[in-house]
């Protein structure tokens, strides 16, 4: 009995251990596609806003089927001392998988990509940290002198940038294995991508021309000065596209296929059956609605991870008249704003990490599909929490009504008194 106690109790500590090394370590989003993601377009860097901004480069994410642009953009380190490594798409035969982001003290492997700007593939020479403030490098970070005082030149050879390839692996893609330091550096403690920066990236997903088929690889919002910046004067548009593949031949599956890191798997296969009897009344009836679209094909799917709630509606600016109550409910908008993008980006990272528990297939397809119907609850109720918030909060910014209460109509007095 003592001896089954210490092989449960070393295979427990075993399983923690497991699921330590895969927290710390830079994961995939758990999206495999089928088609290549787009090569790199050529843009021009923003000049930095300010001190202790880190240029994070643009890549290509995915969703509703198709590659759309995150341009490029200057974001304020969240600690001194932290470096930002990039993500980039990892390449396994027809699968590409998305691997994030992060920051850390140093920078890790992003698959030998050449982002430019300081990412050549390894580390990062657009700049460094020294007593708490960051220098930048003139000879690869664009910055102004009268806005960033900490500056030195250090030249940098480029050897790679003729290469715009944005995967790594796979047919086509960048041959580069990450190093030891690099796997360490992924190892150790790290965050995750900013508010700013997960904001950024769904306004992204939201504009339809940074969508590959629309701009055919060549963004017309390819870098900005900070985070969400679509429309001010710094933000600027590709100067040269790149090719955007498309899906190998005899591929069976051109689109997002479900990975056993994320996506929606059972719940989403068994729906369809619900829906078989309208084309037998179809083919009966020939003629019937035969000009109406069916609803099916517009009705949007219910959101099963936290990943796939929509991005959240700008409130409308306040306009009561008065600037400084106006003042006042700007930063309550753009605090509840903060507060949700965190709330949201928290419940993804605790799905991803419910998925990482998972045994290998196929024994985790019974546990799989439970696992999806808890995260699909979850997803609907931080979604319907924060739809509520959002109409209290703008309940309560509504202009007050400032007419006069009317008063109790007073008793008429007996005659004579």
């Amino acid at each position: 009995m003592r001896f089954i106690l210490s092989v449960r109790s070393l295979l427990l500590a075993l399983v923690l251990l497991a699921i330590s090394a895969a927290s710390s370590a830079q994961v995939s989003v758990g999206i495999s596609i089928r088609i290549a993601p787009p090569e790199l377009p050529l843009y021009d860097q923003p000049i930095s806003p300010g001190d202790d901004y880190i240029w994070t480069p643009g890549y290509w994410a995915y969703g509703d089927e198709d590659y759309y642009w995150v341009p490029g953009t200057w974001v304020m380190a969240p600690e001194v001392g932290y470096l930002w490594t990039p993500g980039y798409w990892g390449g396994d035969g027809d699968d590409y998988i998305f691997h994030e982001g992060y920051w850390g003290t140093e920078v890790g492997f992003y698959g030998g990509i050449s982002y430019g700007y300081g990412y050549f593939g390894r580390g990062y020479e657009g700049g460094r940290w020294d007593n708490g403030h960051f220098h930048y490098n003139q000879s690869v970070s664009h910055v102004d002198v009268t806005i960033n005082h900490n500056v030195y030149n250090t030249r940098v050879e480029d050897n790679t940038r003729a290469n715009r390839v944005s995967f790594n692996g796979g047919n086509g893609g960048v041959q580069v294995r990450a190093t030891s330091q690099e796997e360490a550096a992924g190892r150790r403690r790290h965050i995750e991508p900013v508010a700013a920066q997960t904001q950024h990236r769904e306004s992204a997903s939201a504009n339809p021309e940074l969508r590959a088929s629309a701009n055919h690889g060549k963004p017309p919002i390819a870098a900005t000065a900070k985070p969400g910046a679509f429309k001010d004067s710094g933000a600027v548009a590709a100067r040269e596209g790149g090719t955007v593949h498309s899906a190998p031949a005899g591929s069976a599956n051109n689109n997002a296929r479900p990975n056993t890191d994320t996506t929606r798997p059972a719940i989403e296969t068994a729906r369809p059956s619900t829906e078989t009897p309208r084309p037998a009344v179809e083919a009966a009836h020939p003629n019937a609605d035969t000009n109406r679209p069916p609803t099916e094909t517009t009705r949007p799917s219910a959101a099963v991870h936290a990943k796939d709630i929509p991005p959240a509606e700008h409130l409308a600016a306040p306009n009561t008249g008065n600037t400084k109550q106006d003042q006042k409910y700007q930063q309550q908008q753009e605090r509840l704003q903060l507060q949700q993008v965190n709330e949201r980006q928290k419940l993804q990272t605790k799905q991803e990490q419910d998925h990482q528990r998972l045994p290998p297939q196929p024994a985790n397809e019974p546990k799989q599909q439970k696992l999806e119907q808890v995260h699909q609850q979850q997803t609907q109720q931080l979604s319907q929490k924060h739809t509520q918030q959002q109409q209290q909060l703008q309940q309560r910014q509504q202009p007050a009504s400032h007419q006069p209460t009317p008063k109790p109509a007073e008793k008429e007095k007996p005659a004579g008194q």
